[in-house]
Formats: structure tokens, C-alpha cells, sequence
């Protein structure tokens, strides 16, 4: 089992979940439809967990769920060592003129939310696109994007991984911190 760090306990994480949802709750109109897309894979696990939370504190809430697969728009797709498993894109509604909340568990380089951006274009004209992440490695980035919604910063060397730990995946919810000659990136 690796050693890491814990950085977000179970309890400071559900805080920052509650906080995130919260968030999302000020920035829309009561009567303005949430569309949610969670990036393939851990994106995907933290946009459920809002949703839970969303559906769970408005009244009536308008959300609307999709799935993003980007192994085809990785710039490292045809590089990598290992094959990248692919998953599905699950966007059943259109995504011309609406305003997107993109959910991923960590940004780093950026490069992943480039390429999903890029996935969302060929599906139509976004109106507007943001982002929410659980970890925002705010040093480290290649590209300039940024979050919009962050659960915590974090700065760590370059070497260093971080990941979000999910109780119904590995047993706690947690963010943890490994160096990288203990955990390989994926």
C-alpha cells in the first residue's frame, strides 16, 4: 500500500463539497437550467457527489448531467507508454448557446481541460464554459486556464501526485499527496 500524505481529511472534504454546491447554488438563477458535465473518469465522480448535494438543497432543481470522454483529444494520446482506456461521452442534450459547468477532480497542467474543451466544441458553440475543480495545483500549470469553483489549492512540486480519494472507490473521501517515486501518474 502506498504512503502518502493526507491533505483533506473526510470532514474537510465533505465541508468543501457542501461549500462547492453552495457555490453553484449563488452563481445560477433559480429558474436557470444547470448543465454538468463531468470529465471521464474522476470528473465524473465529483459532478454526482454536486449533483447529490444540488438535488438534495434546491427545491426544484433543473439539472442537466453529461459524461465526457477526451482520450481522443489528449496531446499525449499516441505517446504514452500504456494504452489509454476510453470511455463514453453520455451528452444527451444540446450543448449550442448554454453555459457549462466542467467538472474535474484536479487540475495541474491544464492540458486535460484544453482537450475537453476542444471534445465540448465539436458537440456545438458553448455559450460559456466553467470550471469546477476538487484540487487546483495552482504552480504547475502548462496552459492558462483556470477554475472558477476550487475546493483547495494546493503547491507541490512538480514531481509530487495528487488524488482524490473517493469512500465508495478506495474506502474515504481524502486528498492525498504522494511523491512520485511512490505513485505512478495515470
Amino acid at each position: 500500500m502506498q504512503k502518502g500524505r493526507q491533505i483533506l481529511s473526510s470532514e474537510a472534504f465533505h465541508i468543501t463539497l457542501m461549500r462547492l454546491a453552495h457555490q453553484i447554488i449563488e452563481n445560477y438563477e433559480s429558474n436557470e437550467s444547470i448543465y454538468i458535465v463531468g470529465i471521464q473518469e474522476k470528473g465524473v465522480v465529483l459532478a454526482s457527489r454536486l449533483i447529490d448535494i444540488l438535488n438534495d438543497k434546491l427545491k426544484s432543481p433543473k439539472i442537466v448531467f453529461g459524461k465526457l470522454d477526451i482520450t481522443f483529444y489528449r496531446d499525449d494520446f499516441r505517446i504514452r507508454e500504456k494504452p489509454i482506456i476510453a470511455n463514453s461521452t453520455q451528452i444527451d442534450f444540446d450543448v449550442e448557446g448554454k453555459r457549462i459547468l466542467l467538472v474535474d477532480d484536479v487540475l495541474y497542467s491544464g492540458r486535460t481541460i484544453h482537450a475537453a474543451m476542444a471534445a465540448l466544441q465539436d458537440l456545438g458553440r458553448v455559450g460559456q464554459i466553467e470550471l469546477l475543480t476538487m484540487v487546483d495545483r495552482r504552480f504547475n500549470r502548462h496552459l492558462p486556464i483556470k477554475s472558477d469553483y476550487t475546493g483547495i489549492q494546493v503547491d507541490s512540486l512538480d514531481e509530487a501526485y495528487v488524488k482524490v480519494q473517493w469512500k465508495h472507490i478506495e474506502g474515504k473521501d481524502q486528498v492525498m499527496i504522494f511523491s512520485a517515486n511512490k505513485q505512478s501518474k495515470t
